[in-house]
């Protein structure tokens, strides 16, 4: 309390008397040490997030008597130990439990079983520091000796080690910039602040080179500033900006590459390889948690104000970030005063309460966002333009949602091969997204929350086909007799 001013990543039940915390996401927040006891006295918790932490220790038995918990997810951290068996327990009647990432961590079986495993591989690395003590020794010594003969050797190494480092450096040259891109040879793509192109430091890696065009309505206003504060920003979701050039009359942006490109071009009906139901999810998932980041992640939150499936970009294992975030105000042009009145975004995806408020903010997002998660799910673009009409997809969308027939809406070269159950979770979460009216939208932390759902239920499904547990028609109808996922109303 109060209701206007909530924490980010906490959600409560306002309906009692006494508000009640319902969900606490707190993924990436670099938490450390062990996961404490006190968590269990939150007796209507119904999801908890620690995932891509540093937390060490064992999973608290406690948890298991939260009894309305649905959600316990520990990706991604240092947990040691057995599960809890109660947990386990718990785990077969609703809780979904997700523990990947957890190297320590016994998920089957006790761990008394493995420690015999681990002495002989234990004795070998003591073994091994002790030579690799006794060599660095001996090597520290050989140099003490011959220092003075390698003074001018070692210059031209510290010299080679600077240049490389510069690579890595925020500033590039003019000069630089056209060595890196072979004196832009080569054109990967093209947005709204102009053109992108291939490019390799002096180290090998490659990287993307984003020019300011000169014809851009957007301005240099603090371009450095700007750049140098986007270069600090760092998530395993957002495409790293490595550095920039202001140099005379050319700027640009200097990203690292992503290899598989952009989403829209491989949801296109033109691209061979068609992204399966599970990769959908998993996409939709890690540009979800890129989003929470900036919104929630950073002081003061950054809006992307331009989010669309040609900004989420993927590399060479189908690892999906965000692009292109905090360029509008980068960009901006010199006459602007609010950058979040000035107009940005792209047709089909801009937020129809802009036209209302003349605003952009965090709810903004989440309608685009809301829009991207039915591009991944029909495969359609957002805006589909024909000689005699403009249809906007979530057109498209309701008139089946109505109908209940989930079948249309899933893109048909899936050839059905999806699970009813998180197809209707997950078109609830877009639909959810995109209500007419901001208030009604989500925040994107409990979005993040959903779609991990949905990935463990895609998943469970997964799992129990490929052991031939269940077959899949008696799982169709075990989900379609669950009220749990009913489908939701169109919006």
């Amino acid at each position: 309390m109060p209701k206007e001013y909530r924490w980010e990543g906490v959600t409560c039940n306002y309906s009692e008397s006494i508000p009640r915390v319902t969900s606490l996401n707190m993924s990436s927040s670099k938490l450390t040490g062990q996961i404490v006891t006190s968590f269990s006295n939150l007796m209507t918790l119904e999801a908890l997030d620690l995932s891509s932490n540093k937390l060490t220790g064992q999973i608290p038995e406690s948890l298991a008597g939260l009894p309305n918990l649905k959600l316990l997810n520990l990706t991604g951290n240092n947990l040691q130990g057995s599960i809890p068996e109660a947990l386990r327990e718990k785990s077969t009647t609703g809780l979904t439990l997700i523990l990947d990432g957890n190297p320590g961590l016994c998920q089957r079986g006790s761990c008394k079983s493995n420690a015999k495993k681990f002495i002989k591989p234990l004795v070998a690395s003591v073994v091994s520091v002790a030579v690799l003590a006794i060599i660095v020794y001996i090597s520290l010594m050989l140099y003490k000796n011959k220092r003075k003969h390698h003074s001018g050797k070692k210059a031209v190494l510290a010299s080679k080690k600077e240049g490389q480092l510069k690579s890595k450096n925020q500033g590039f040259s003019q000069a630089e910039v056209r060595s890196i891109t072979n004196d832009f040879e080569t054109e990967i793509g093209e947005g709204g602040f102009g053109k992108v192109y291939l490019g390799r430091l002096k180290d090998g890696t490659q990287v993307a080179v984003k020019l300011l065009s000169k014809s851009s309505q957007q301005g240099f206003n603090e371009f450095q500033s700007e750049a140098k504060l986007l270069s600090l920003i760092y998530h395993k979701n957002l495409v790293s900006l490595i550095g920039f050039c202001d140099d005379g009359d050319l700027r640009a942006l200097i990203y690292e590459y992503m290899a598989k490109g952009n989403l829209r071009n491989l949801l296109s009906d033109k691209n061979p390889d068609i992204l399966k139901w599970n990769e959908r999810l998993q996409i939709a998932s890690d540009a979800a948690c890129g989003l929470d980041y900036l919104h929630n992640g950073c002081k003061p939150p950054i809006i992307h104000r331009d989010l669309k499936s040609s900004n989420i970009l993927l590399s060479e294992n189908m690892h999906a970030k965000i692009a292109d975030f905090g360029l509008s105000k980068a960009f901006t042009n010199d006459t602007d005063t609010h950058i979040s009145t000035r107009p940005a975004g792209t047709f089909g995806y801009l937020d129809p309460e802009f036209h209302r408020t003349g605003n952009l903010n965090k709810r903004s997002d989440v309608y685009s966002f809301g829009i991207l998660l039915l591009e991944l799910m029909t495969g359609q673009r957002a805006v589909t333009v024909t000689s005699d009409s403009t249809r906007h997809i979530s057109d498209w969308v309701n008139p089946k949602l109505e109908n209940g027939d989930i079948q249309a809406i899933v893109d048909p070269r899936l050839e059905g091969k999806f699970s009813s159950a998180s197809a209707w979770k997950f078109l609830e979460i877009a639909m959810s997204c995109i209500t007419p009216t901001a208030i009604q939208r989500p925040d994107i932390s409990s979005v993040v929350i959903d779609l991990k759902q949905c990935l463990a239920m895609e998943a469970s499904v997964e799992s129990a086909e490929s052991s031939s547990l269940i077959s899949s028609t008696t799982l169709e109808t075990s989900y379609s007799q669950s009220g749990s996922y009913s489908p939701p109303s169109a919006r």
